[in-house]
C-alpha cells in the first residue's frame, strides 16, 4: 500500500491512428501497442506525435482518479493550480496564467471548449463529469486553431459519441455527508446509420460546512446533468450529429468560504497626539494585513469606524425620552463585532441567513463532416449555449451584537407627538423590507448572472500523400451578458429611512423629504423581498454590468514534411474582437437631491445608464513548430519540438464607480478600461515511447513574455483591473510506467518561476501608506467608498483642536473627499473650511499620493498570484486476479503536493498561501465478463483543509477575506453494472 499514491494521467481510450473506430482500453491498463488519440489540433492524432505539452483523461482514467469536476483536474496536470472565485466564475490556472479578473467584461484565459466549441461561460466548477470519451488539457497558448482567450492554454472536454453497437450503463453510490449519487447510458443503434446516445448524472449529498446559528448543514449539493446525441451517417463521406447537454443544481452550496480578519484596533497615537478612543475606529481600516493562518485570523473587523455605522450613531436622531429629554440615536456607539471570536474549524460559520445557490445551463451543438475527396473534408461546427446562474449568502460569516435603540416611546422635540414606528426601531427591532426583522447587523450579497452565446466554426481540412497539409478555417462567436451584484444591509435601509427620508414633522433633517413623496433628497428604499424587487431601490447596493461581445477570426494552419522525419508547422490566426459595454453606475444611499442635496446623488430612484463604451481589437497570433522523429536506439518513439506561439485575450472595461455628484465629492479619476494580454511563448519538448509501449516519459520547458496580465482588486465597490508585465518559465516532466496487465504507475511534476517585471506597481489597499510615518490612514464619510490616506500634520491639527470633540469626526473623513473648492469638506452643505477651524487648506486630489488613494507597492520581482513553484503528483494501481480471473480486485493510490503561492500580487506575508497535499485512495472489485463492479474510495483521506486562495473586499466594509479551501474526506461506495 505504500506505492498506493496517486494522481495521473492515465491514456485515453486507443485507437487506430488510421480509423475512426473508438476502442476502449481494458482496465487492467494498456496493452503493448496501444496508442492515445488526442484531438489538440482539430484532427484525430496519436498524443505522442503532437508537438504540444497535451494530458488526456479518460473516462476510465476519470473512474480510478476520482476526478469528479474541473477543480480536481489540476491533480492529473503539471503546472494546474484551481480555486473558485469571489463570484460566478473560477480560476483555472497553466503555468502561472489563470483568469485574477473577476470583472464582467472580462475573459477567461483558460479556453474551456466543449467539443471543440469554445464556452465563455461554463460550469466547469459546479457540474460533474459523465459519459466522457475525454478531456485534453492543453497547456500554453493556442492561438491558431483556439484563438482568443487561449493565451494560458485549454481544456477541451470531449462526450462519449454513439457506437454501433446497443450498450448501457448504470452507477450507484452512497457516502459521507449522505451522499446519493447515481449516473447512466444508453446507446441505441437504430438501423446501420443511424444512433442515439443518453446519459446522465444526479448527484445529492449534506453540506459540508455547519451554520451554528442556524443549526443547518450548508454548502451542500443537489445537482443533475444529462446529454443526449444523435448521430447520422449514412454514407462514408458524410456524418452528422447533434448534441444538447443540460446542468442544473438547486441547492444550498456556498459561493465562498469562511471570511477572516485579524482586527485592526486603530491607532492610540497619530505622532506625538494622543487619538481619543470614540476616533480611533475612524482610523483603522477594519482588517491589517496579517497572515491568515495566524490564530488572530479569526476575528472580526474593527466595525466602530464603518460609516453606515457611524452615521447611525451620530447623525439620526430619533426623538427624545419624554420624561428626560435625552436624545436618542437610531444605532448603538461602539463596535457590534468587538466580541466576535470565530470558531477555528474552517468549515463552521456562524450566520443568520443559510446560503441559496441555483445554476442552469445549456448547449447545444450540431456537428457536420463532409468528405469532400479522399484527402479533402469540410467541418461545420454550430452551438448556442445559455447560462443562469444565483447565489445569495449572507455578506459576513460571524454575527454581530445588537446595534439599534430603541425607539419605543420616544416623542419629537418640536412637537411633543410621540413619532411614527414604522421605519424606527420599537423594541430595538427595524423590519428591513428585504431582509425582515432583526435586533443585529444583517448583510446580504446576491450573485446573478444571464448569459447567452452563439458561435459556428467550419474547417477545410486535407490529408494528402504529399508533403503538404493544411487546417484552415474561420469562426464566428456572439456573447451577451449581464451580471447583477447586490448587497442588501438593514442599516442601508434604516438610514435610507430615516436620514434622507424621514417626515419633517418627525424631526428637522437638514433637506427633509416631504412625505409619501420622492422629493428633495429622497432616497427610494424597494418595499419588496429579495424574490421580487423591483431593481430600482438606493437602500441596497447594485452593481449592473451588461457587456456584449462579437468575435470574428480566420485562421490556418500548414504542416510541411520537410524530411521523412522532420515536419514544420506554421500557424496565423487574425482575430476582430467588439466588445459592448453599457456602463450603470451604481446608486448605493443617493437620491436626487439637486443643488439642495446631501446624498451627493442625481437622481432618487432607478439606475440609469452612462453612454456605451465600445471596444475593438484586430489581433494575429499563431505559431511556428519545428518537429523531428529520429531513429534512437534506446527508444521505440522520440519526438523533438520546438516552438514559438502568440496568444491574445481581449481588454474590457471597468464598472463605473457610484454615480456621486461632483458638488459633493470628486474621485481621483480612475481608468474606464483595462488592455487585453498578450503572450510571447518559446517552448521545447520531446515525447518518448519505450519497452514497446509500457514506458513513456515526455519533457517541456518553456519561457514566456507577458504583457498585460490582468488583475482585479475592489476600488470604490468596484472590480478596478490592472494590467501587469511578466516573464515566465518553467519545467514539466509526464511519465506512466506499464510493465505488465496487473501494475501501472504514473506521475507528473511541474516546476514554474514567475516574475512581474521591473517598474511593474499598485496601491495595496491592505496598505495604503506603505510605511511612511507622515501619512495616515482615514475612514471618509459615507458618500465615499474607499479609504484613504492624509497627511499627518493634518490630522494631528484637528486631534489637538479645541473643536475635535464636536467637528473632529467629520473633519477627519472629509479630508478623503476632493471638492471643487479648495480646502472644504462638503462645501455649500455643511458649510464648514478647513482654513477658517483648522488653519490649514487641503486638497486631496492635488496635495496627496495619487489624490489621496494611496502609495504605490513596488511590486517589481513579485510572482505571479496562484502560481506554485512545484506541483507534484504520484500515483499507482496493482490488479490481483481472484477465482481464476473471473474476479479482479483492483488497488489504486493517488497522492498530489503543491507549494506555496502567493493570492494576490503584492506578496506580502498576508498574501501567502501554504501549501498542501491531497491522498485518495480506491478498492475495486471487477468481473469484467459481466460488466459488474463494486468500488470503495477514500478522498482526501487526510481530510485537509487548505486554502487555495483568498479575496479580499470592499473598503467601505472592513476589508475581510473569503476564503475558499477544499472538499472535505469523503468516504464512498459504489456498485455499476454495464451491459
Amino acid at each position: 500500500m505504500i506505492a498506493l499514491i496517486a494522481g495521473a494521467t492515465s491514456p485515453a481510450f486507443a485507437q487506430d491512428p488510421s480509423s475512426s473506430e473508438q476502442i476502449p482500453e481494458s482496465a487492467a491498463g494498456v496493452t503493448e501497442g496501444s496508442v492515445i488519440i488526442v484531438t489538440a489540433q482539430k484532427r484525430e492524432e496519436s498524443i505522442q506525435d503532437v508537438p504540444i505539452a497535451v494530458t488526456a483523461l479518460s473516462s476510465e482514467d476519470l473512474d480510478a482518479q476520482k476526478i469528479e469536476g474541473g477543480s480536481e483536474l489540476l491533480r492529473a496536470v503539471p503546472n494546474v493550480s484551481f480555486s473558485k472565485s469571489n463570484f460566478s466564475m473560477y480560476n483555472f490556472s497553466i503555468r502561472g496564467i489563470g483568469t485574477k479578473a473577476i470583472s464582467a467584461a472580462s475573459d477567461p484565459a483558460v479556453a474551456i471548449s466543449f467539443n471543440n466549441t469554445p464556452l465563455v461561460r461554463n460550469r466547469l466548477f459546479e457540474s460533474e463529469f459523465f459519459d466522457m470519451a475525454r478531456i485534453e488539457v492543453l497547456r500554453g497558448p493556442q492561438g491558431t486553431l483556439y484563438g482568443r482567450n487561449a493565451t494560458a492554454g485549454v481544456v477541451n472536454l470531449i462526450p462519449a459519441l454513439p457506437t454501433d453497437e446497443f450498450e448501457g450503463s448504470v452507477k450507484a453510490e452512497v457516502g459521507s455527508y449522505s451522499t446519493r449519487r447515481l449516473n447512466g447510458m444508453l446507446n441505441v443503434p437504430l438501423g446501420d446509420t443511424f444512433g442515439v446516445r443518453v446519459a446522465g448524472q444526479w448527484t445529492k449529498r449534506d453540506g459540508f460546512d455547519y451554520n451554528t446559528f442556524t443549526q443547518n448543514r450548508v454548502n451542500g449539493r443537489d445537482l443533475w446533468s444529462t446529454r443526449a446525441i444523435a448521430e447520422w451517417e449514412p454514407s462514408d463521406r458524410f456524418r452528422a450529429n447533434v448534441i444538447w447537454q443540460h446542468f442544473e443544481e438547486d441547492d444550498n452550496r456556498s459561493r465562498t468560504g469562511k471570511q477572516l480578519c485579524t482586527r485592526d484596533p486603530g491607532p492610540t497615537m497619530v505622532g506625538t497626539t494622543p487619538v481619543p478612543a470614540d476616533l480611533q475606529g475612524r482610523l483603522s481600516q477594519g482588517c491589517l494585513p496579517r497572515s491568515l493562518y495566524d490564530e488572530a485570523a479569526f476575528g472580526a473587523p474593527n466595525a466602530s469606524g464603518l460609516a453606515f455605522l457611524v452615521a447611525g450613531n451620530i447623525a439620526i436622531p430619533m426623538g427624545v425620552r419624554p420624561d428626560t429629554f435625552e436624545m436618542v440615536y437610531g444605532m448603538r456607539a461602539g463596535d457590534p463585532f468587538a466580541d466576535v471570536a470565530q470558531s477555528r474549524d474552517l468549515r463552521e460559520i456562524a450566520t443568520s441567513y443559510d446560503p441559496v445557490f441555483r445554476a442552469k445551463n445549456d448547449v447545444f451543438q450540431g456537428n457536420l463532416e463532409f468528405d469532400i475527396s479522399d484527402s479533402l473534408r469540410l467541418v461545420s461546427q454550430t452551438a448556442y449555449a445559455r447560462d443562469r446562474y444565483y447565489s445569495s449568502q449572507d455578506y459576513n460569516r460571524f454575527l454581530s451584537a445588537p446595534i439599534f435603540n430603541d425607539t419605543t416611546g420616544l416623542v419629537s422635540p418640536l412637537t411633543g407627538e410621540p413619532i411614527d414606528q414604522a421605519h424606527a426601531a420599537p423594541g430595538a427591532i427595524f423590519v428591513d423590507p428585504q431582509l425582515g426583522a432583526s435586533d443585529r447587523l444583517l448583510a446580504v450579497d446576491l450573485n446573478r448572472s444571464r448569459n447567452s452565446q452563439w458561435s459556428q466554426e467550419f474547417r477545410l481540412q486535407s490529408s494528402f500523400d504529399g508533403p503538404i497539409n493544411f487546417n484552415i478555417g474561420a469562426n464566428y462567436l456572439h456573447f451577451k451578458s449581464q451580471d447583477d451584484y447586490f448587497v442588501f444591509n438593514n442599516t442601508f435601509s434604516f438610514i435610507a429611512y430615516n436620514l434622507y427620508n424621514r417626515p419633517v414633522q418627525t424631526y428637522p433633517n437638514y433637506h427633509p423629504c416631504p412625505p409619501d413623496t420622492v422629493g428633495v433628497d429622497c432616497v427610494y428604499v424597494d418595499p419588496n423581498p429579495i424574490g421580487s424587487l423591483d431593481e430600482l431601490g438606493h437602500n441596497y447596493f447594485l452593481s449592473r454590468n451588461v457587456v456584449k461581445t462579437e468575435s470574428w477570426a480566420i485562421f490556418g494552419e500548414a504542416y510541411w514534411n520537410v524530411a521523412e522525419n522532420v515536419k514544420l508547422t506554421a500557424g496565423l490566426r487574425f482575430t476582430k474582437d467588439s466588445k459592448t459595454a453599457t456602463p450603470i453606475p451604481s446608486q448605493l444611499l443617493l437620491g436626487g437631491g439637486g443643488e439642495l442635496g446631501t446624498s451627493g446623488g442625481s437622481v432618487s430612484a432607478g439606475y440609469p445608464a452612462d453612454p456605451e463604451v465600445k471596444q475593438r481589437w484586430s489581433e494575429p497570433t499563431g505559431r511556428l513548430v519545428l518537429d523531428w522523429m529520429p531513429d534512437l536506439s534506446f527508444t521505440d518513439d522520440t519526438l523533438i519540438y520546438a516552438s514559438a506561439s502568440r496568444g491574445y485575450k481581449g481588454g474590457g472595461t471597468n464598472p463605473p464607480r457610484p454615480n456621486l455628484n461632483p458638488r459633493i465629492v470628486q474621485f481621483q479619476p480612475l481608468p474606464a478600461t483595462f488592455e487585453p494580454e498578450y503572450v510571447n511563448a518559446f517552448e521545447i519538448g520531446t515525447k518518448n515511447t519505450f519497452a514497446g509501449g509500457r514506458f513513456t516519459l515526455n519533457a517541456t520547458g518553456f519561457y514566456y513574455d507577458y504583457e498585460g496580465y490582468q488583475v482585479s482588486k475592489i476600488v470604490d465597490r468596484i472590480s478596478l483591473n490592472e494590467n501587469f508585465d511578466a516573464t515566465i518559465w518553467g519545467l514539466e516532466l509526464e511519465a506512466a510506467w506499464r510493465p505488465s496487465r496487473a501494475f501501472q504507475m504514473d506521475a507528473n511534476l511541474g516546476y514554474l518561476r514567475t516574475r512581474l517585471k521591473d517598474g511593474s506597481q499598485s496601491i495595496d489597499v491592505m496598505n495604503r501608506t506603505q510605511g511612511n510615518e507622515d501619512w495616515v490612514l482615514l475612514r471618509p464619510w459615507i458618500q465615499i467608498p474607499s479609504n484613504c490616506i492624509a497627511p499627518r500634520q493634518h490630522v494631528e491639527t484637528i486631534l489637538n483642536s479645541p473643536l475635535a470633540p464636536f467637528l473632529g469626526l467629520n473633519a477627519l473623513g472629509a479630508l478623503c473627499g476632493g471638492s471643487k473648492e479648495t480646502g472644504t469638506f462638503n462645501p455649500e452643505v455643511d458649510g464648514l473650511r478647513m482654513d477658517q477651524f483648522f488653519g490649514f487648506t487641503y486638497n486631496p486630489l492635488t496635495d496627496a499620493p495619487n489624490g489621496g488613494r494611496g502609495f504605490f507597492a513596488d511590486l517589481s520581482g513579485n510572482e505571479l498570484p496562484n502560481a506554485p513553484r512545484l506541483t507534484f503528483n504520484v500515483g499507482a494501481q496493482y490488479t490481483v486476479p481472484i477465482d481464476g480471473g473471473d474476479w479482479e480486485l483492483t488497488l489504486r493510490g493517488d497522492y498530489y503536493r503543491q507549494s506555496k503561492s502567493f493570492a494576490r500580487v503584492y506578496n506580502t506575508e498576508f498574501d501567502r498561501l501554504k501549501g498542501w497535499d491531497n491522498a485518495n485512495i480506491l478498492i475495486a472489485l471487477e468481473r469484467p465478463a459481466s460488466g459488474l463492479e463494486f468500488q470503495l474510495y477514500v478522498k482526501n483521506v487526510f481530510d485537509k483543509t487548505p486554502i487555495t486562495d483568498f479575496f479580499v473586499n470592499s473598503d467601505d466594509t472592513g476589508l475581510t477575506s473569503n476564503i475558499f479551501t477544499l472538499d472535505p474526506r469523503i468516504i464512498g461506495f459504489s456498485v455499476s453494472k454495464s451491459f
